[in-house]
Order: structure tokens, then sequence, then C-alpha cells
């Protein structure tokens, strides 16, 4: 098992830059099942979700090849029985399954895993292929979802907590190939999902309204292949501007878009931190004194569930109370224990955290629980004296590409190492 040691206490200052977006490519390298023809996608980031959505394209048949952060697929032949081991190891996963039926009339998935933040049910992206004509039933672990042809149709993908984002992409993949007309009433409007639909639509798809509520999918007989470039990652770049902000440095982001950020701008600029974006830089330093900030997350353009542990660890630096509610998953704050054996002080109420900043924090031993609460960690330890130790950080891995490298070319003093244990 690997640990990050990390000395805290240095300001970070210098330029990094934003890696390709894990949530994007994710279901556009599953979208490249669509066709049988040769699919090039370029800036994707060096991660382990990203070797294992590799790993799952060639045990369904696709050729797959990387060079640095290029990826070749090519599905000429696919199966449409997904390996189950790899399958629920990442929630992203589950965008194979579109792309199945679509292409094949059939597929059988094994159920997703991921990070432990939460149900995180794919009911709706049933419900969206039930609307479009599919048979679904599950057993042993595995979704069968079958239909001698797809047929478009009109269907809400509304949820308890906003719209379902790979639902959204799952269901406008199925409906590429579908006959007739797709809307999708209450979808997600993302970045990411935008992206998707861009390579789908250099592939051939017709869609309109891609990064609006409504989405109207017109099917087609064929797709065939095409390149494309994914977009920077939001998520990794507003990870980076909080731990420049919680350290007192002083960091530009180069290759980002900060359009994609305007919530978590928002929020930094509220809480006292200066942040300047010119083209596709943002520089982000401390403007003086933190203010404490309340923050809810929301479905896009609110403030995303997956910067609310990051912005924690920013509250945690800044005298006063804040209070940090969580919208979207409601098992989102696995963070906060290991926060506490830092020095932090926060308490929980039902969905919100209750941030009391301002106490110094000290290096510690912590555990990952998660992809986002292992980022809260690592700024942390970036702020606290003495040295804190990161266990478990294959979590780190499967979304931040050279993290570590990346936090030394900035000033850190950051080492992973291999420990015992399990």
């Amino acid at each position: 098992m690997e640990s990050l040691i990390i000395k805290g206490g240095t300001r970070l200052k210098g330029e990094v830059p934003i890696s390709g977006a894990k949530n994007a490519v994710l279901p556009i390298m599953a979208g490249a099942l669509l066709t049988r023809e040769k699919c090039v996608i370029h800036n994707v980031p060096v991660l382990r979700d990203v070797g294992t959505m590799c790993r799952i394209l060639e045990s369904l048949g696709a050729k797959v090849e990387r060079d640095g952060n290029t990826v070749t697929i090519r599905a000429d032949k696919v199966t449409g029985v997904g390996d189950y081991d790899l399958i629920r190891q990442m929630r992203g996963s589950i965008c194979i399954l579109g792309p199945l039926l679509a292409r094949l009339g059939k597929a059988k998935v094994s159920l997703p895993g991921g990070c432990v933040i939460g149900v995180r049910p794919i009911d709706l992206h049933l419900k969206g292929m039930r609307a479009l004509g599919a048979r679904i039933r599950t057993s042993g672990g595995y979704v069968h979802v079958s239909a001698p042809r797809l047929r478009g149709a009109e269907m809400f993908l509304g949820g308890r907590s906003g719209p379902t984002v790979l639902g959204t992409i799952n269901i406008v993949m199925a409906a590429a190939l579908a006959d007739g007309v797709t809307v999708i009433d209450s979808a997600a409007c993302e970045p990411e999902v935008i992206d998707v639909c861009t390579f789908l639509s250099a592939m051939g798809a017709k869609i309109e309204g891609a990064g609006s509520p409504t989405l109207r999918i017109t099917g087609v007989k064929r797709l065939h292949g095409a390149t494309h470039t994914v977009i920077p990652d939001r998520i990794e770049a507003a990870t980076y501007a909080i731990a420049a902000a919680a350290t007192n440095g002083e960091v530009t982001l180069t290759h980002c878009r900060p359009a994609h950020l305007q919530a978590v701008i928002d929020k930094m600029r509220e809480a006292g931190v200066k942040v300047e974006s010119r083209g596709n830089r943002l520089t982000v330093k401390r403007g003086g004194k933190l203010k404490p900030v309340d923050v809810t997350t929301q479905p896009y353009s609110g403030f995303p569930t997956d910067v609310q542990a990051q912005m924690m660890a920013l509250m945690v630096q800044t005298q006063g109370i804040s209070i940090i509610t969580e919208r979207i998953f409601e098992a989102r704050f696995a963070h906060v224990p290991e926060l506490g054996r830092l020095g932090a002080d926060i308490a929980i109420e039902g969905p919100s955290a209750i941030v009391k900043g301002g106490h110094p924090l000290s290096g510690a031993p912590v555990m990952a629980s998660d992809l986002r609460a292992s980022a809260a960690l690592v700024i942390a330890g970036l702020c606290a004296s003495g040295k804190t130790q990161i266990n478990r950080i294959y979590h780190l891995d499967r979304g931040y590409e050279n993290i570590d490298e990346k936090l030394r070319n900035l000033g850190a003093e950051v080492e992973r190492i291999d420990v015992k244990g399990p």
C-alpha cells in the first residue's frame, strides 16, 4: 500500500498544468464502443480509473493503445458481457451499458462500484433505457438489458438530488443509434456532458441542446470514428486553487477553463481569496485574512459536490464558523473525522457540517476514504505543522494525475512511500 508523507507549512508557488477531465474521458472512451472505426482521444490523464477503463474495453474485445496522453480505441468486434471484477471497481464503468445496448442490442454488466460516498443507484439509467424499449432484469450482481431495436422516446431524468450526469450520458449514447427522436427532460448540464456530446457529434451523432436541461437526440444508422481532445478537469483545477489559498500561496493554473469554475471562484472570492482569470489561466493568491463562508452543493452550475471536501479543508483554516451542506450525496462527510485527527473542529448536523475554523493543525496519520476526501486531507496536510501521512492514496491516483510531482513542483514537501498493511 502506498502513502503520501507531507511536511506542512510551505506556501505553494508557481504554475501547475491542469490535466484532462476524468469525468469526461471515461464515458468518452466508452462511447468509442458505438463504432467499428478508430477513435483517437487526446488529453487523456494518466489515472488509475483510465487504466481500468482501458482494461474493461479490452475485456469486451476492443483494441486499446496508450501513448502518453493519447488513447486510440478500435472496437471492431465486441462482446456484450463486461468483466465483473473490473467494472465493479469504479462508478464510471456503467457508461458501457448504453453503447453496448445500442451497438449489440443486449448487454450484461455488473453493478458498478467506486468511492463510498453514499447510495448512487442506477435507477435513472435503467428508467431511460426502458423508455427506449429495453427489457431489463438484474441477477447475480449483473444488469441484463436487451432490445431488438431501440426507439426514440420522451423521458424525464430528474432525481431526488437533481439530474443524473452518468445517466444522461448513458441515455444519450444509447439514443444516438435508436430509431427516431429522443427528448431528455431534466438532463444534466455539466461541462463533462457537453464534452461527451461534442465527441459523439464528431462521430456523426445528431444532438441538440447540450448544456441545457433539454436534450434532443435524433438517431442515426451508424456512427464513424473521430478524433477528440478532452476538456480540462475542473475538479482538479478547483483542488489546486483551494490548496494555493489554504497555504497562503500564489499559484497559476494553466490549461484550464475558468468558465467551468464560476461557482467555486465565487465562493473563494467571498472567502477573501484573490482569483484572476486570463484566457486558459487562473491565478489564485491569498487576499488577506480569510473569511468564513457557507456552501451548499448543487448540480451544475452550482457548487460541485466534488469540491465540497476541499472547500471544507480551506474553511478549517478560516477563523469563524462556516456551514457546508451536502445536497447531492448523503454520506459524503467521511473526511470529517480524519480532518479531526489533524486538529479540525467540525460537527455534523444532518446534511450539514459546522466548521469552527482557525484552530492550528498538526500532522498525524490519516486514512483516505474516497477520491475527494483524499484531496481534502492533502490540503490540510499542507497546512499542518509537522508530518502528515495519508494512507490508501490509490484513491488519489484514481482522479489526480501525478499529484505528488505537481505539488513538489509548487514547492511542497511531499513523498510517496510504500508501507506494509492492508
